[in-house]
């Protein structure tokens, strides 16, 4: 597969954070988190990866395995 036929949808562990977490909103997860907003935001319009720092962060505050989250970060076919 291209670039061009694969992408990431980030917006899904976004949406998968929020209800394991039961919180409100992108903002209450960049809290939880201890990003700023516009991270959250970044990563869930496709205009910022998931990095190894933000990553850890899910881990640990979030109590998901690596697995998990990569698991969400799969290539899927556009």
């Amino acid at each position: 597969m291209s670039d061009a036929e694969t992408t990431l949808d980030q917006s899904k562990l976004i949406d998968h954070l929020l209800n394991k977490m039961h919180l409100k909103n992108d903002a209450a997860l960049s809290r939880l988190l201890d990003v700023a907003p516009p991270v959250i935001s970044k990563v869930r319009h496709h205009r910022l990866l998931v990095g190894a720092s933000l990553t850890i962060r899910i881990m640990e505050k979030c109590d998901l395995t690596l697995a998990e989250v990569k698991s969400f970060l799969e290539p899927v076919a556009a």
